[in-house]
């Protein structure tokens, strides 16, 4: 059974956040369609225009003439009922993988709160249906492959126009089922889309919006994670405390390197007396951990104004203005500040990664662990030669690393001129989203492994004769990584934790810094 303990959330004319789309492709948020008639009466307003304009064989882009380059070319009136299907039927040559039912409904309500501004020429009938899609869990399958990410989304949302007038396939209940059972099975008649309704479903950012919603949630997560497992990583090492100072912190006053400091002073109890000092300055994954983290920090406020930015706006063309009776031509479907934001992101995180890499390779290496054993065996002395403890997680996690950083090139840089270069500068911002979506599927793989790596290395620490007290917040931790992922003594195949691991993190199960 779905819980909601989130507070509900409502489509129409108030502003949506990353969280309430968060909440919603998590299934943990209720959702209203704002329904008060002055509301409504504005919806029916721009249908009605448009209509008018019809009637008055007015000419208008993709409602009374073809699509893209073939703008110049002029529908009958006697045709302009048939466009919309032609629309999301050409359409319909998505590949890949199918977007993941999270993230399916990311796009989904991207794409509904996008329209319910008014200016798309849109009937309160499809905003409806959008929804119900949205409240009765309907979720297009959608392949992630095919949008250029200007022109909007136009692949990937075809899918979307073309369930609603109940073709292709949904998952619905768990099932993939074609789009017109559903339909029946709810009682619904599938939607004839209006001239100008498909072209306002697909002709948007839903797709690359929807994404970045999830990854900058991800992203954030990460970010406490990656300081809760650095302080960890100080207690193992027997690192430097002093790093984090606040007076020195003070004299370069980036705010997230100062908030990544001041959570790792909370973790490690600075204000406490430290143990002697192996080295006067520690390894930079150590030392310099705020300044990598910071950069992150300081970086997802911005993020999150380009991201909601785009989330809260009108993005389809052309936007009808039924106010002032005027239909304005444009190219808010360009996805530059999309990609740009996701191109930044999956940077920031890469470095994570690298981070966290570099944290566990002093680790298991006895040059630099300062006793701990090799690879981070707990074995017996007279078994160690049969042990290798973290070695091969060691390797695994410089395979994900590696992958991770590999990804970073920016997808916004690599624009192609398409269809027939009408679409000749292009966004990628869909690539540059799933780009940063894997990205973190991989930091997320180091960051599990450097946990348990972490978590073993303070275990060790704990046995040593000068071992110390865990501050309160790493003795809490520990207590709760010690439930699910006991100390390697003897060596196991560590897979199935690992996948505990990532599925922990994905629920942001563990509470860190608020």
């Amino acid at each position: 059974m779905t819980t909601h303990p989130h507070e509900p959330v409502t489509f129409g004319q108030l502003p949506l956040r990353i969280e309430d789309v968060l909440a919603l492709a998590n299934r943990q948020a209720p959702t209203h369609l704002q329904d008060d008639a002055e509301y409504r009466e504005r919806i029916a307003k721009g249908a009605r225009f448009l209509d008018s304009l019809l009637d008055k064989e007015g000419v208008i882009y993709g409602v009374t003439t073809g699509y893209g380059d073939s703008c110049v070319v002029a529908v009958p009136l006697e045709h302009v009922e048939a466009l919309p299907r032609h629309l999301y039927t050409f359409h319909g040559c998505g590949l890949g993988k199918l977007l993941d039912a999270q993230a399916t409904r990311a796009v989904l309500a991207a794409r509904l709160q996008s329209l319910c501004h008014g200016v798309s020429g849109v009937r309160i009938e499809l905003l409806e249906r959008l929804h119900a899609f949205i409240a009765h869990d309907v979720l297009p399958l959608i392949p992630e492959e095919g949008s250029v990410g200007a022109s909007g989304d136009l692949t990937p949302l075809s899918y979307v126009a073309a369930t609603l007038a109940g073709e292709r396939e949904v998952l619905f209940n768990g099932e993939r089922r074609s789009s017109a059972d559903v339909h029946r099975e709810l009682g619904w008649t599938p939607l004839v889309l209006r001239p100008k309704e498909a072209l306002a479903l697909m002709n948007g950012t839903a797709v690359m919006t929807g994404l970045a919603c999830l990854a900058y949630a991800r992203a954030d997560y990460l970010l406490k994670l990656a300081t809760r497992i650095t302080a960890l990583n100080v207690v193992a090492l027997q690192g430097n405390p002093e790093h984090f100072d606040e007076r020195l912190f003070a004299a370069k006053p980036h705010p997230g390197q100062m908030q990544v400091a001041a959570w790792l002073r909370q973790d490690l109890a600075i204000d406490a007396p430290t143990a002697p000092l192996h080295r006067l300055q520690d390894r930079y994954s150590l030392r310099c951990a705020p300044h990598v983290l910071g950069v992150l920090a300081d970086s997802l406020n911005w993020l999150r104004g380009f991201i909601e930015i785009e989330l809260n706006s009108a993005n389809d063309n052309p936007i009808i203005d039924a106010e002032e009776e005027r239909v304005l031509h444009g190219g808010h479907f360009y996805g530059g500040h999309i990609a740009f934001a996701m191109d930044s992101l999956k940077t920031l995180v890469a470095n994570v990664a690298d981070l966290l890499d570099r944290q566990l390779a002093l680790l298991v290496d006895v040059r630099y662990n300062h006793g701990l054993p090799s690879n981070l065996s707990g074995a017996s002395a007279e078994r160690a030669m049969l042990n290798h403890g973290f070695k091969a997680v060691q390797i695994g996690t410089s395979a994900w690393t590696a992958e991770a950083l590999k990804n970073t090139m920016p997808a916004s840089v690599f624009s192609r001129s398409t269809e027939c270069h009408n679409q000749d500068k292009v966004s990628m911002g869909t690539i540059a989203a799933r780009d940063a979506i894997r990205v973190l599927e991989l930091t997320e793989q180091v960051a599990a492994a450097t946990l348990l790596a972490a978590n073993q290395g303070v275990w060790l620490r704990s046995r040593t004769e000068d071992a110390r007290p865990l501050p309160p917040a790493l003795a809490l931790m520990h207590a709760e990584l010690a439930k699910d992922f006991p100390p390697v003594v003897e060596d196991r195949a560590l897979e199935a934790e690992l996948r505990l691991c990532l599925s922990r993190i994905a629920q942001q199960h563990w509470r860190l810094h608020a």
